[in-house]
């Protein structure tokens, strides 16, 4: 890692303080960005609400930061962590082919993850789910993901020691 990041970055406290570094035109600044599942002091973990992927997540940071190297070491590997506890959920309560994960922020410049459950069945495989749409999915098989949400998010919950 390096060394120089602490220049210029928002401190530990800050961070686990949203409302002291909330931007007012950034949309994840202002909602909570999908169906909240569990928000701690640093980050929150939503579902969104996408009808070909149930059980997709987002984890998100509560203080508006761009880039990942704009964290302290702490924030960083709990971020981290909660990233992995998400993909740990999905894979044991939802058990898709592959985990996609995401961290673009071109349109909405605030830190953040998408975790993603996908199938070879699903609408966009092997394409990525913003890409052209190659069929539909199972309704079976959405109904059935959507029947494992409330325990995927009691797992996500579980997984995630508070932060």
């Amino acid at each position: 890692m390096n060394e120089n990041r602490s220049r210029g970055r928002p401190s530990e406290r800050s961070l686990a303080d949203s409302s002291a570094t909330n931007v007012v035109d950034c949309p994840l600044c202002r909602e909570d960005g999908g169906e909240l599942i569990l928000r701690t002091a640093r980050l929150r973990i939503v579902r969104v609400d996408d009808p070909d992927y149930p059980g997709f997540c987002r984890v998100i940071l509560n203080a508006h930061v761009r880039e990942l190297t704009d964290l302290d070491a702490a924030t960083l590997a709990r971020i981290i962590a909660a990233v992995c506890a998400v993909e740990e959920a999905q894979r044991a309560v939802l058990a898709p082919e592959k985990i996609n994960l995401a961290s673009l922020g071109n349109q909405v410049p605030h830190l953040h993850w998408h975790v993603i459950p996908r199938d070879r069945d699903d609408a966009h495989f092997p394409q990525p789910i913003w890409g052209e749409r190659q069929r539909a999915p199972g309704p079976e098989r959405i109904a059935a993901r959507i029947a494992l949400l409330p325990l995927l998010a009691a797992e996500i919950c579980r997984r995630i020691a508070p932060q």
